[in-house]
């Protein structure tokens, strides 16, 4: 029996053939038993491309790949999925996740959906590729380290799920993202005890900004996420029991509106005891409190303790713009700078005076809400050389 030959004279193997136009088609049957084909304007790795068309694989390299592929049950082509659809497909797992979290996904999804990477599709992406163009988003885009994180936090495990359902072999994006980009993300310390104790006077006896030294007293002195802070009603605070309940977080989101949710981990519902300056402090908050005539309510809880001058109950965003105004104010008298100050660096301060002071770290750990203790101690405790040389000479060395 004759063989087909191509117009070089090359034998073709079972499942090729040469078309009129030159191009090399190779049929096969695919992991879901459909009839595919793929072309190519070369037979093998040595051919050249005719002038005036793109150099791609070999049909013979393709048909390697697709037997190899069939042999270690791959999927042929990742599917023909794009890393969009993958993206969409890992969401679509994605069951139960708080409101928040899914709109971080959708913030990604919507930048997949305008960026040439979201078209690749997902078995032609290799690591170096994962690399580059994080790089590029980096250094062309003007993304930040955060930005990055979160967009490779996605696509992580969304390539995972490839991998698991045999689509890929392996995960481009399995690598440490800080030995990729810069970490431009800056340093938050924690207030000095001097400066703590500075900023607070200074809010005290400011005319405009005294009426939410209460609060800002007990962000330094309780640790709370400021969503916790905000979250909090009247029968979150107890005081005969002298302690807060910490179990749900006050959210606002654009085209959302408020909305509770539960704390960031399952470790941050606590019970924090009060001192009695924390205490008062909650009482004159309550005493001073000037509800709207309806009190509002968000998801099933009332009795929210800060509203704004329209009635609206304060967030996380008033008390960050409250801060950068009081700080700013506070630069303008004073020749020696506040540095950066905000509900976080509240919860930093607190953290690191907890730790400074010899507090046990694992009831450190419980106050803060931490689910991993490496987070209190590495993250959340900033201590300095004065910390340990005053550790030094408390040492009885024998």
């Amino acid at each position: 029996m004759e063989r087909r030959r191509d117009n070089k004279g090359r034998i073709l193997h079972d499942g090729e053939m040469q078309m009129k136009d030159g191009r090399y088609r190779f049929k096969y049957t695919s992991w879901d038993g459909k009839t595919k084909v793929v072309y190519s304007w070369r037979l093998n790795h040595n051919d050249r491309a005719p002038v005036g068309k793109k150099r791609t694989e070999s049909l013979r390299e393709m048909e390697k790949r697709i037997q190899a592929d069939s042999f270690d049950h791959i999927v042929t082509n990742g599917g023909e999925l794009t890393v969009l659809e993958l993206v969409n497909k890992y969401v679509a797992t994605r069951v139960g996740v708080k409101l928040s979290t899914k709109m971080g996904y959708r913030t990604v999804l919507n930048f997949l959906e305008k960026d040439e990477f979201g078209k690749r599709r997902i078995d032609l992406v290799r690591k170096s590729d994962a690399k580059i163009w994080l790089i590029k988003l980096q250094r062309e885009k003007g993304k930040s380290y955060s930005q990055i994180h979160t967009i490779r936090g996605m696509l992580r495990p969304a390539f995972k799920l490839a991998v698991d359902d045999d689509l890929i072999r392996k995960n481009p994006f399995d690598f440490e993202l800080v030995n990729v980009i810069v970490n431009d993300t800056v340093r938050r310390d924690a207030l000095s005890p001097e400066n703590e104790r500075k900023f607070l006077k200074f809010i005290k006896e400011d005319r405009h900004f005294s009426r939410y030294y209460e609060g800002v007293y007990i962000l330094f002195n309780t640790g709370m996420r400021i969503s916790e802070f905000c979250g909090l009603t009247l029968s979150d605070i107890d005081f005969k029991k002298h302690y807060i309940t910490v179990n749900h977080q006050l959210q606002k989101k654009a085209h959302v509106g408020y909305f509770i949710e539960t704390t960031k981990t399952e470790s941050g519902n606590r019970k924090i005891p009060m001192t009695p300056e924390v205490e008062a402090c909650f009482k004159k908050i309550i005493e001073n409190r000037k509800p709207p005539a309806v009190e509002p309510m968000v998801d099933g809880y009332t009795g929210f303790l800060y509203f704004d001058k329209n009635g609206s109950i304060m967030y996380s965003l008033h008390w960050d713009h409250y801060f950068k105004h009081i700080r700013e104010k506070y630069n303008k008298i004073y020749k020696i700078q506040m540095p950066f100050v905000s509900p976080h660096i509240c919860r930093h301060t607190y953290c690191s005076k907890m730790a400074r002071s010899g507090m046990n770290p694992k009831t450190l750990q419980y106050l803060m809400g931490h689910s991993d203790i490496s987070v209190t101690l590495n993250t959340y405790t900033h201590i300095g050389f004065e910390d340990a040389q005053k550790e030094i000479r408390m040492l009885k060395i024998v």
